[in-house]
């Protein structure tokens, strides 16, 4: 047995004895066994994510990295599993040392199903209204039927999810490294790496990290294909889209449009000769039709959920409800759509109340989003002014912003499954973040400068009117439309003086 072998096994011995104690309450070892191999499968699971991208040339810094994230995402987990019992809310959920509500009802059901007699693919059948596809509920169940032992250890699924997480990472680096090169790629996989949202899925028993890391996979796969025909990246991406559509139908059409926007500005003509594109355009009608037809009533659904999201968000939050009233009735959805465009808002979860742990989570996501947000718009007007949006970022940009506005409409503009929803694109997101700043750094563009300045200026307006909804603090302006309008008119005298400082600097230097 080789030395690094033997590291690895004992490395995942270690860390599946301190799981085993971890999860039965510091008060034994008692499934070791089974930890050991739910470790060992996350291992393999890396490892094979490690070998398909060999012919990547896969740097050791990203395999460190992967790993890290896959460590990182762990220990969130088992913090969450032992802290929030204690420092949390008094609720079913964190009682049990859930993050997410989802979760902890599906994971329920999950240890249930693996406990009976019925045969679990009855968890595509219906068997549950906690996972209405049924994919992660079997994966669930699988796991604690065949290796969970008598007792419910939560902490499996989420070393599983909390792995795939990881690997999206390197499969991240692996599709930029081959779209625009190294320096975008390493941003990119940091990026993921850290990015909160994607931390926090993949720290839980959720299915966006899976899907996280199918929508990396399909991505690099598209690029293979669309550089050099390969029956390999087709059955790649015909695997992923097979996965995709067990784990959840609608994030797997929206990654199949992303992918397949992908392929079209990244062919150059080579693959689809004009007597190909029309196949192709005849067969995405059947397709279309086939989804119209297999999928109507699910699509009906998709529709009828978005009013009783609306229902939700008015009986939720008197605020939305006020504005309601202030506003046609045939506003309220595109208000909800840009509303949950912006969520989690960083001006409210600073000055929301809370307790503390609850309190950070919140300000680290709403701080993630609002960076992220601000460079995707900076993105996208680097991309009109550079014609960038005829090629790869423009392709990417449209899919961002089509998965943005269906997560919102979807999610009823809330703040915890709308921002789910877009996660599971998030190596798009970084993707083009980590592009517009590489491009920003080989330009000097000052219009990245301009569009941090522009956010900071609706943020600081945007602080005082939360403030007096949670304090006794008096503040004049207090229609949403005012708040707005200052802010925009904020950002825009912060851009017209940069830009008029900028004009100045540039006559001294000539």
């Amino acid at each position: 047995m080789s030395t690094r072998l033997y590291g690895l096994l004992m490395g995942c011995m270690g860390v599946a004895l301190a799981l085993a104690w971890v999860s039965n309450g510091f008060a034994g070892l008692t499934n070791w066994a089974g930890w050991l191999a739910v470790m060992a499968f996350c291992a393999g699971v890396l490892w094979g994510g490690f070998r398909l991208l060999a012919g990547e040339g896969l740097p050791a810094w990203v395999k460190k990295l992967v790993v890290g994230a896959f460590a990182l995402r762990l220990a969130l987990g088992v913090f969450w599993f032992v802290a929030l019992p204690v420092w949390g809310y008094d609720t079913d959920v964190q009682r049990a040392g859930y993050v997410m509500d989802d979760a902890h009802k599906r994971d329920g059901i999950a240890w249930k199903l693996a406990k009976e007699d019925t045969p679990l693919w009855e968890a595509f059948s219906g068997y549950s209204t906690t996972d209405q596809y049924g994919g992660l509920l079997f994966a669930s169940a699988f796991v604690y039927r065949y290796v969970g032992g008598e007792v419910h250890h939560p902490l499996m699924m989420l070393a599983i999810a909390a792995a795939a997480s990881a690997l999206a990472v390197a499969f991240g680096w692996a599709f930029v490294q081959r779209l625009w090169g190294e320096t975008p790629a390493r941003w990119t996989a940091w990026g993921l790496a850290l990015y909160p949202e994607a931390v926090l899925l993949g720290s839980s028993q959720m299915r966006e990290p899976f899907a996280l890391l199918l929508t990396a996979m399909m991505l690099w796969l598209t690029l293979k294909l669309a550089e050099k025909a390969s029956w390999k990246a087709a059955l790649g991406l015909a695997a992923c889209l097979a996965a995709g559509l067990l784990l959840s139908p609608p994030i797997a059409a929206m990654q199949a449009v992303v992918a397949g926007m992908l392929f079209l500005a990244a062919d150059k003509g080579h693959l689809l000769t004009p007597r190909r594109k029309a196949i192709l355009f005849g067969l995405a009608a059947l397709a279309g039709l086939g989804v119209l037809v297999v999928l109507g009533p699910r699509l009906a659904g998709f529709f009828d959920a978005v009013a009783w999201q609306k229902y939700v968000a008015e009986s939720a939050s008197g605020w939305v409800a006020r504005q309601f009233e202030r506003m046609p009735v045939w506003t309220h959805v595109a208000f909800l759509l840009a509303y949950g465009v912006f969520r989690p808002l960083l001006p409210a979860a600073v000055v929301a109340d809370g307790i503390l742990m609850w309190k950070v989570i919140a300000i680290v996501r709403a701080a993630g989003w609002t960076a992220l947000l601000a460079l995707l718009l900076y993105t996208t007007l680097l991309a009109l002014r550079n014609k960038a949006w005829r090629a790869a970022p423009g392709a990417l940009l449209l899919g961002n912003w089509l998965v943005v506005l269906v997560a919102s409409y979807r999610g009823g503009g809330d703040d915890w499954d709308n921002p789910r929803y877009r996660a599971a694109f998030a190596v798009v997101q970084v993707a083009l973040a980590a592009w517009a700043l590489w491009q920003q750094r080989e330009q000097r563009d000052p219009w990245l400068r301009r569009a941090f300045g522009f956010a900071l200026g609706l943020m600081l307006w945007f602080l005082p009117w939360y403030l007096r909804r949670y304090a006794p603090f008096e503040w004049p302006i207090v229609d949403l439309p005012d708040v707005v309008g200052l802010g925009l008119l904020t950002g825009g005298y912060f851009t017209l003086w940069d830009v008029l400082r900028s004009s100045e600097i540039n006559d001294l230097q000539t």
